[in-house]
């Protein structure tokens, strides 16, 4: 038991004084075309910031020092395929989990970018496709109301208006399968009572992409952006005097620009915990910690790319004191467990699913993986 204690006090001492954020913003004031802001951030950083969250949005209007309106890393490819994503940041769209009518998505058209649901059999609560310039009634969700997560909005907004209100006024607009099969959205909200025939949902798709190569959902354009022009080869800029919502512009215009650097790093290698605990303290800072939703897909991203099902995080039980624990003194506060993930055992550390919905499951420590190093 004394060993077992001074090795996790050993485990926890390493850990130095640092920002635990996972990526860090660098405003750089010169002016630049879009393309030269990209080569200059990928030579003196990681790459022009890619945005996964209102948290971050709110990051950078806190220090953005006088910049009226700057690049960031995201562009409308001329040769992408559109792709859907969720308007909720944090759900992933998945081919798998969907409900489209027979011959849905049918981009009628070829203006069909924003996802919908009817409100009468035969059809109900099945998803199609429509122009997002259209105006219909929608559906919001609340993530922190207990008592009533849904909510029908019975005025008829185009789709980028719809989502301005859900983001102002509740959480977003409704996103995901698990939130449209809820039982409270078919039985507790009487959806025959809209007011237009369709009801808009977080669904959308466009073809713009992110320069690290990263597939994060989050938009937040101004109300302005037409959703229904794709393949523009135009590039997004965050304006601060706008609250920080982005505008689609010609790459040429010079301006400002966003740097990011990445904190972590994904090793390729197999090793028990221990050994990768102990290789990333000695070739970078620690292994990872998650102390947040962002975190938690900014990790998520990475373990994409891994050659192992599950990756090692800095995630350690102690059977001696019966708790979980990060190695570098953080507090388990956030949780992602998968359902029968946390069985408590002694040799057993936290490792996070690489495919699926990326949930953390309790290992053996002498398990073989890839592991997230911080920097």
């Amino acid at each position: 038991n004394m060993q077992w204690i001074q090795f996790l006090l050993t485990v926890m001492a390493q850990n130095h004084l640092m920002d635990c954020q996972l990526y860090e913003f660098h405003y750089i004031n010169e002016s630049k075309n879009w393309t030269e802001a990209q080569q200059y951030c990928r030579k003196k950083h990681t790459d022009l910031v890619t945005v996964i969250s209102m948290t971050d949005m709110e990051r950078l209007y806190a220090s953005q020092r006088d910049i009226k309106e700057a690049w960031i890393g995201l562009r409308d490819q001329t040769n992408a395929q559109r792709s859907w994503h969720w308007s909720l940041p944090e759900v992933e769209f998945n081919e798998n989990e969907t409900n489209w009518e027979t011959g849905e998505p049918n981009n009628l058209k070829s203006d069909q970018n924003c996802g919908i649901i009817w409100k009468d059999s035969p059809s109900f609560l099945k998803w199609g496709d429509l122009s997002c310039n259209e105006q219909h009634n929608f559906l919001c969700y609340s993530e922190n109301n207990s008592s009533q997560k849904y909510h029908l909005i019975y005025e008829s907004k185009n789709w980028m208006e719809a989502q301005s209100y859900c983001r102002q006024n509740h959480t977003d607009l409704i996103s995901g399968l698990e939130q449209l099969q809820d039982g409270e959205v078919n039985n507790g909200l009487n959806l025959t009572t809209a007011i237009s025939r369709y009801i808009f949902t977080g669904l959308f798709s466009d073809t713009w992409r992110w320069s690290d190569g990263s597939s994060f959902s989050f938009r937040h354009w101004n109300l302005k952006f037409n959703n229904q022009r794709i393949n523009s080869d135009q590039c997004a800029m965050t304006v601060f005097d706008d609250g920080g919502r982005w505008k689609n512009e010609t790459c040429d215009e010079r301006k400002p620009f966003i740097c990011y650097d990445d904190n972590v790093i994904l090793i390729k290698e197999n090793k028990t915990w221990e050994d990768a605990l102990y290789y990333c303290r000695d070739h970078h800072h620690d292994l990872v910690t998650i102390t947040n939703m962002d975190d938690q897909r900014w990790i998520q991203e990475k373990v994409k790319e891994a050659s192992t099902d599950y990756v090692w995080m800095g995630l350690r039980y102690t059977c001696t004191l019966d708790f979980w624990f990060w190695v570098s003194d953080e507090v388990v506060s956030y949780k992602n467990w998968a359902l029968d993930g946390q069985m408590d055992d002694c040799d057993m550390s936290g490792a996070m699913e690489t495919g699926g919905e990326h949930k953390w499951f309790k290992r053996n420590d002498a398990d073989m993986f890839n592991f997230i190093c911080s920097k």
